[in-house]
């Protein structure tokens, strides 16, 4: 399997999110590893792709990414 990009990563998360989390952990550590291998300390999501884009949402997408070693902000509308 070839690497993903950040960006892909991204989708697939977003995909898994809007598949009620289905191997969200796997595209995770994809993410973390993508991020890793472009030297970028935190990746962007768009919060519009959110299934829960209200602040509580949010904040726990923060947590459960956070506590998996991925630092992710939100970008502005």
């Amino acid at each position: 399997m070839s690497e993903l990009t950040v960006a892909e990563a991204i989708n697939r998360v977003y995909e898994s999110l809007q598949a009620d989390n289905e191997d969200i952990d796997i595209h995770i550590e994809a993410l973390k590893s993508a991020m890793k291998n472009e030297g970028l300390k935190e990746a962007i999501i768009d919060p519009t792709q959110l299934v829960q884009n209200n602040r509580s949402g949010r904040k726990l997408l923060q947590a459960y990414f956070r506590q998996r070693g991925v630092k992710v902000k939100f970008a502005s509308a």
